[in-house]
């Protein structure tokens, strides 16, 4: 049986994602916040991104639902939203994966 298709909103904010991750710094960010939490100033060294720079990508990403946050005393720490985000950045990278190792396709 197939699943029903996706209504306007569901592609407008499938759309809005994939902006969000159609930009290198962020994917890569997004790849780091897929295995744990990481506050700005960890990010940017990770990276080798500036933190003013690191911190307007989050906000980009926080506001499209990607990431969020919490307080840890003084610190913001992020991570991916879910495991649907997780799933979503681990499959992009593993797909590019293939298509830059000449891995055999599969399903």
């Amino acid at each position: 049986m197939r699943a029903p298709d996706p209504n306007a909103e569901q592609v407008r904010a499938a759309v809005e994602a994939f902006r969000m991750l159609s930009d290198g710094t962020r994917l890569r960010l997004m790849w780091l916040l897929s295995s744990g939490e990481y506050d700005v100033g960890s990010l940017a060294e990770a990276v080798d991104v500036p933190r003013p720079s690191v911190s307007q990508h989050l906000a980009k990403l926080r506001l499209t639902g990607l990431v969020e946050t919490r307080r840890d005393g003084r610190r913001v720490l992020y991570r991916a939203r879910d495991s649907h985000v997780r799933a979503l950045i681990h499959e992009a990278l593993f797909h590019a994966g293939h298509e830059v190792s000449g891995i055999p396709r599969h399903d």
